[in-house]
Formats: structure tokens, C-alpha cells, sequence
């Protein structure tokens, strides 16, 4: 192969330029066996701190990837673990991959994030592409915690699963949540406490095990209370919990306080609420659970029940990888963990319960 100045190169030799170092080139300037190159690759065990620190320096200078599509093949881990969460876009599962990312990070491995939109059948599409990949671990937020399928399948595999925010119902896989009905208890008593007496639980998607937990708790302390339950499920969009708060307006007893169940929800009330003139607290309180970005800066400020988002992420990362250690799922090491682990709420008031905190 020619060129203008009047330098030529075989394709040979262009290929071996651009190759990538391979383990039997860092031997060879190393001095030392290949044996021994994939001994430092692998942690160093065997080998002499003065030859692992100079084959090592050899790797570096040389610029020596392992290959690691090769590696698997030999059953040596991929180093990536993935995660299957219902949407990024919210801020309490996009919090929780940054909580798992740092942990995934310390353990020198990749997170791989995919998306589901609380589809059922996503769930099972997004493990079959991670299963295939080989990743060494998963993280997941069912779709639907009682799916025999997804239960089926998670049980088979043969690395280690943990499940966040929602366990897998009838299974023996991890799950790391937040005790949502002590959470939804302890901010519907704080309502009570305030004096309200007609207390709606506003929500939608109650086939969900975070949703169903906090109706539960609501239901709990309005009974001890003997004060009437009242659920609005409706609630898919703004549009819906426009109408859904317009309704309760017009009734012939209109709710002197809103529980919502999710941020989104609350953010939708709040702004139906605006809308329609309606003084809060003064006329209806609001109180949600999960806090949001600007919770804290809206006038009123929302009073929350606040979930431990990043002890969520960076806990199931630690279980993890401590059952990935340990060898299996099954191993005595990961036994030592209960079957769930439930992470404890944080109730914040604000102005639109009708406190007035001091910092308000």
C-alpha cells in the first residue's frame, strides 16, 4: 500500500498497529508466562508482590484490555449488573439507579438500566435481553409482584435477585422497601391529629403492592379513628385528578383534607386545587406521600411522608452483591438477610397540613 510520501506498509504490518495488546504480548514483555499475566488479571493470587506490581506496570504501559467477551466464555463474570425499573423519568427510581450505579462503581461493575412502564410483559422481555447478556446480578421493581411467570423465571436463574419498592410475591428473592403502611398510617394520623374529619385518599394504580400497602394504612388509622374511609382511584393524569378534585368540590360533603398516595398524584391535586381558588390549608389540606424537588418551595410548601429512596438503591446494591460474593442466592451468606427488609418513612411537615414550621 503506497502513499504520497513515499511510505509503504503491508497490510500485516497495518494490522498489527492497530491490534490491541494481547496476553501473550504483555508475557512476553513482562518476562513472565501467560499463566502468571492472567493470574495479576484476575486479583493476584499466587503471585509475588514484586512480579504483580511489575507485570502490572507492564499492562499499563502497554495499554492491555482484558478481553472480557473471551472471559465469559470461560465463566468469569461480566462485571455488569442490571436493573429494571418502571420509568427513569421518575425522580424516586431515577434516584434509586444513582444509589445502585455508586455501589455497582465500587464493585468495579456496570449498571445496565432498562425500562418497563409497569408493563407486566416488559418484565419478562427486559431479563430475557439481560439474561442473555449474562449480567452477573438483577435489581427489579415488578410490574406486578404477584406474576407467576416473572416469579418462575426469577427463581430459576441462577444469579442473584434482589427486588426494590416491591417484593415478588410467594418467592424466597430479596426485596428492600419502605414501610409504606406505617408511612401512609402515620400521615393520615397526623391529619386526624389537625382536626380533619373527612379525609379522602386520592390515587390510581391500587393493583399496585406500594399503592395497596398505603390504602391499607390509611384504612387503618381512619377505622381507629372511627372517621368514614373515602377512595378516589381515579387518578391517571392531571386531567383525571382534575376532575377527580372537582368532583369532591361539588359534593354535598366536600373532604376538609387530601391524602395523596404518590408524588405525581399530589402534584396533580395541588395544581387542581390552585385552579379552582381553593385556599390550603384553609379550606382543604394536602398531604402526599413521597417528597418531591420543589415540595419544599411552592407556596404552601407540601408536608410529606418521605421515603428513604437512596438507603433503598444502595441497600439492595449491598445485598446484592454480598450474595454474588458468597457464590449463589442460596448460600448461607445471603440466608443471613430476611426474605424483606423494610426501610423506615419520614413524615415532613410543611404548610399544607396546616403546620407552620419554623423554618416556613
Amino acid at each position: 500500500m503506497c502513499y504520497g510520501n513515499g511510505l509503504q506498509f503491508s497490510r500485516s504490518q497495518m494490522a498489527k498497529s492497530n491490534a490491541h495488546p494481547t496476553l501473550s504480548q504483555v508475557a512476553r514483555k513482562a518476562g513472565v508466562g501467560t499463566t502468571t499475566v492472567s493470574r495479576v488479571i484476575n486479583g493476584g493470587d499466587r503471585v509475588s508482590p514484586k512480579t504483580l506490581a511489575h507485570v502490572r506496570r507492564v499492562i499499563e504501559t502497554l495499554g492491555y484490555m482484558p478481553n472480557q467477551a473471551a472471559r465469559t466464555l470461560k465463566g468469569h463474570r461480566t462485571k455488569t449488573i442490571g436493573l429494571v425499573v418502571p420509568s427513569i423519568a421518575d425522580p424516586f427510581f431515577s434516584s434509586c439507579a444513582e444509589a445502585v450505579q455508586a455501589i455497582a462503581r465500587a464493585n468495579d461493575s456496570l449498571l445496565i438500566v432498562t425500562v418497563t412502564g409497569n408493563e407486566p410483559s416488559n418484565d419478562l422481555d427486559n431479563l430475557d435481553v439481560l439474561i442473555r447478556h449474562r449480567v452477573d446480578g438483577l435489581i427489579i421493581v415488578p410490574a406486578d409482584s404477584q406474576n407467576h411467570a416473572l416469579r418462575d423465571l426469577l427463581e430459576r436463574v441462577a444469579i442473584p435477585v434482589v427486588s426494590i419498592d416491591r417484593p415478588v410475591g410467594n418467592s424466597s428473592i430479596t426485596s428492600v422497601v419502605a414501610d409504606n403502611l406505617r408511612g401512609a398510617m402515620t400521615a393520615t394520623q397526623h391529619l386526624i391529629d389537625h382536626g380533619y374529619k373527612r379525609i379522602v385518599c386520592l390515587t390510581g394504580e391500587s393493583g399496585l403492592y406500594t399503592i395497596r400497602e398505603r390504602m391499607n394504612g390509611y384504612r387503618k388509622s381512619i377505622e381507629a379513628a372511627h372517621l368514614t374511609p373515602i377512595f378516589d382511584t381515579s387518578v391517571k393524569d392531571y386531567h383525571s385528578a382534575e376532575l377527580a378534585i372537582r368532583k369532591l368540590l361539588d359534593s354535598a360533603n366536600p373532604p376538609d383534607a387530601i391524602f395523596a398516595l404518590k408524588n405525581s398524584t399530589t402534584i396533580y391535586a395541588f395544581e387542581a386545587l390552585q385552579k379552582f381558588n381553593v385556599a390550603v390549608p384553609e379550606t382543604i389540606a394536602l398531604l402526599g406521600f413521597d417528597d418531591f424537588e420543589l415540595a419544599s418551595t411552592v407556596r404552601p410548601s407540601i408536608s410529606v411522608i418521605q421515603q428513604p429512596v437512596d438507603e433503598i438503591g444502595k441497600k439492595a446494591a449491598e445485598i446484592l452483591f454480598e450474595q454474588l460474593y458468597a457464590g449463589d442466592k442460596s448460600s448461607p451468606a445471603s440466608s443471613k438477610q430476611p426474605r424483606q427488609i423494610k426501610l423506615k418513612t419520614c413524615l415532613i411537615q410543611r404548610n399544607s397540613c396546616g403546620c407552620t414550621p419554623a423554618n416556613s
